[in-house]
């Protein structure tokens, strides 16, 4: 009996027909950079022959159209899309994403291991492939309560299995540069395989240190310069373009033929409202060749040179023994999917129907402590008070001051200078901790807008003008299990429940994409100008450094019921 590698011999040389063959079209040949007139054999799961002709059990008409491989996402957190790895897969694979790399991270800060497993399990249904990098930092940071706790000795199980690639991203720099012990266990059990950078504004001898440690990428370059210095010094450069952090316009000047074997793509992340109204990573490459990218730079970067940084050396290229992830266009310049092939498999409808459900979990994490208007007081202090600024497009956050009004023995909003309250309250059920400060730049002129997506701990963040309304909405979001709530005059205007471990959906991606609509429209009507209100919210509590001097953040330290910058 013929093996399975007999018969791809076969069919390459042409003996036998192919399953599957795409005729009339060209490929885009990545080494060469030439649109290749050729016919392309499929064998079950991999390329067995282009530059020629080939007979095949199933023929397909492709004249006209350009095959290039498929698109590689090589950063994202599934859960920030808010679905499920199952309707991400729906979702996504029809724009061309045949691979996604992922950091369950955020699930991990709630459940810990058995987030991870979820994805893992959840991995091996899908059509796309979907890889994971180990969560490394579980939890993020000592100045918030977190969900969970993943030590060495909770990731080395994982280590091995088929759809693990390594560590990933590597979020404490100041603890790799400190020698923390915590972070020099995972580092030293990691040493040889991959690990996820993640360091912004680091550089100079305090990246060199970091460096040195073995980690080889990074997705949070904001200018060119800095992306630079990091390419220089070995890093493979994932450039981002996500529903909030919108790096691409600044680097476009390094997405260059020369460059393109040490750059990426990555999203970190999109919504599917997002994904509906723009694309995916085919919304990159279609902005940079707008931008005077050379087509053949930025599809290095979405497929081969992204597969080469992690190790996925089967695919990215359209040739004879690599994995059949083909995505076929109307052109290079619109980069619009008129067909997807995922391991040879054409990406159809039926094809999702096939995968088996996997149950799912955290449908009872969220166990914050009631709270009322008087939880969001603020007493006056004297002189100027701290509040975070909000920086449209960027998750970083700047540290200012102003002297805000005074009612009775409180500190208040602002509303001329655009500044409203904000809180973090603790929802794990571990403390009950709450903070109070002070935003600017979400333009709310009334109401509040709440959220169990609190990067990176993922506790309730709530924003507001109205005490009482800022209270509802957090309550609200106890009451539908996590999610996203927007309350106006004591009324909740729109929500979205999020109950898998308070961060995504049990609907189906068109119903998520739908109800953002809807959301959109409900902080419109409370005056907020920002494009992603909801998104620009989770980020809020995110981490400052002070010690390394980059004390242009801010964040709400919840454990020590403090605003800090």
């Amino acid at each position: 009996m013929t093996s399975r590698l007999e018969r791809f011999i076969d069919q390459g040389v042409g003996r036998v027909p192919a399953d599957i063959v795409l005729k009339g079209g060209r490929f885009f040949d990545l080494v060469t950079g030439e649109l290749v007139q050729s016919d392309i054999a499929i064998g079950a799961d991999r390329i067995v022959g282009t530059s020629g002709d080939y007979e095949g059990e199933t023929e397909i008409d492709i004249s006209g159209r350009i095959v290039v491989p498929g698109f590689i996402d090589t950063h994202l957190h599934i859960e920030s899309s808010l679905v499920t790895p199952h309707e991400f897969d729906r979702c996504v694979l029809p724009y061309g994403v045949t691979t996604a790399i992922c950091d369950p991270h955020e699930i991990a800060n709630v459940l810990g291991a058995e987030g991870i497993e979820f994805f893992l399990q959840s991995s091996i249904e899908t059509i796309m492939d979907i890889r994971v990098q180990l969560s490394s930092c579980v939890p993020a940071t000592h100045l918030e309560t977190s969900g969970a706790d993943l030590p060495i000795e909770r990731l080395l199980p994982f280590r091995h299995h088929p759809k693990v690639i390594g560590l990933a991203e590597f979020m404490n720099f100041p603890g790799v540069i400190h020698k923390d012990p915590v972070c020099m266990a995972k580092l030293d059990a990691f040493q040889g395989g991959h690990i996820d950078g993640h360091a912004p504004l680091l550089s100079g001898n305090d990246l060199n240190g970091y460096l040195a440690a073995g980690i080889r990428t990074e997705h949070e370059c904001t200018t060119a310069g800095e992306a630079l210095e990091k390419i220089r010094k070995g890093m493979h450069i994932l450039v981002r373009e996500g529903s909030v952090s919108k790096d691409l316009a600044a680097l476009i000047p390094i997405i260059t033929e020369r460059l393109s074997p040490f750059l990426a793509l990555c999203t970190d992340d999109r919504n599917p409202l997002d994904i509906a109204e723009q694309g995916h990573l085919d919304h990159m490459i279609r902005t940079a060749i707008a931008s005077g990218v050379e087509p053949l730079a930025i599809y290095r970067a979405a497929s081969i040179s992204a597969a080469r940084a992690f190790g996925l050396k089967d695919r990215g290229l359209v040739a004879p023994g690599w994995r059949a992830d083909l995505v076929v266009l109307d052109s290079l310049e619109n980069c619009r999917a008129d067909m997807v092939l995922s391991a040879g498999r054409r990406v159809t409808d039926a094809l999702f129907s096939s995968r088996r459900p996997v149950a799912p979990i955290g449908l009872d994490s969220v166990k914050a402590r009631p709270v009322n208007a008087a939880h969001f007081g603020v007493p006056v202090a004297e002189g100027e008070t701290p509040v975070i600024g909000v920086i449209p497009g960027k998750i970083i956050t700047e540290h200012r001051r102003y002297r805000l009004p005074v009612r009775g023995n409180e500190t208040t909003v602002d509303l001329g200078n655009d500044i409203i309250k904000v809180a973090v309250i603790e929802r794990h059920g571990k403390n009950g901790n709450h903070a109070n400060g002070f935003v600017q730049g979400f333009g709310l002129k009334k109401g509040a807008i709440a959220s169990t997506v609190g990067h990176d701990s993922h506790n309730i963040c709530v924003v507001g003008v109205s005490e009482d309304d800022m209270a509802r909405a957090a309550n609200r979001l106890s009451e539908i299990k996590g999610g996203f709530v927007v309350v106006e005059d004591g009324k909740v205007t729109g929500e979205i429940a999020l109950p898998i471990a308070g961060l995504m959906s049990l609907e189906p991606y068109e119903t998520v994409r739908d109800t953002l609509h809807q959301l959109r429209k409900a902080a419109l009507a409370l005056g907020a100008t920002l494009e992603e209100p909801f998104l620009q919210l989770a980020f809020l509590p995110l981490p400052v450094i002070p010690h390394l001097k980059i004390s242009d953040r801010g964040m709400v330290d919840v454990d020590k019921f403090a605003l800090i910058g």
